[in-house]
């Protein structure tokens, strides 16, 4: 398992932000329930998307099989025996490669060549917001965070 690690402030409420990076990496999308487990022993908070007691591929909550740490319905699992619904059959993948079938990533910029375009960019437009100068970057606006720190 790889581990990341980032510091987010509690807000007043007592809510964090899971930053987009990890979000992304972890396939959670705005308004998926997520589940938090908390080890007292150990002081450590766990999250993980909650998938509820219903079939994982259309939500129902008739006839279901625990199979593989998923629900799935008796209709679904005889689509999937019959290939109703398949769009299209895809080769044999290698367990751990399934990040490939997904969409792939572009290879991110040295963090010198972004510091140099910030750097032009924030003179070429000084009153640019960070969230701005992201778009025009094609990166996140916590990246044009850090990158203005390293600037300075």
């Amino acid at each position: 398992m790889k581990s990341i690690g980032m510091t987010r402030p509690l807000d007043p409420l007592g809510r964090i932000v899971i930053p987009k990076e990890m979000r992304e990496t972890m396939g959670y999308n705005v308004g998926d329930p997520i589940e938090i487990f908390m080890d007292e022993e150990n002081g450590i908070l766990a999250f993980r998307r909650y998938t509820g007691v219903s079939c994982n591929m259309c939500g129902s909550i008739d006839e279901l099989t625990y199979f593989k740490d998923y629900f799935i319905c008796v209709r679904c699992i005889d689509d999937l025996k019959n290939d109703r619904g398949v769009q299209s059959k895809v080769a044999h993948v290698k367990p751990g490669t399934e990040k490939a079938i997904k969409e792939p990533k572009r290879s991110p910029l040295p963090t010198e060549q972004l510091l140099q375009t910030l750097k032009n960019l924030i003179q070429q437009k000084p009153n640019l917001t960070q969230k701005e100068y992201a778009e025009l970057m094609s990166v996140s606006q916590p990246r044009i965070s850090q990158l203005k720190k390293m600037l300075h």
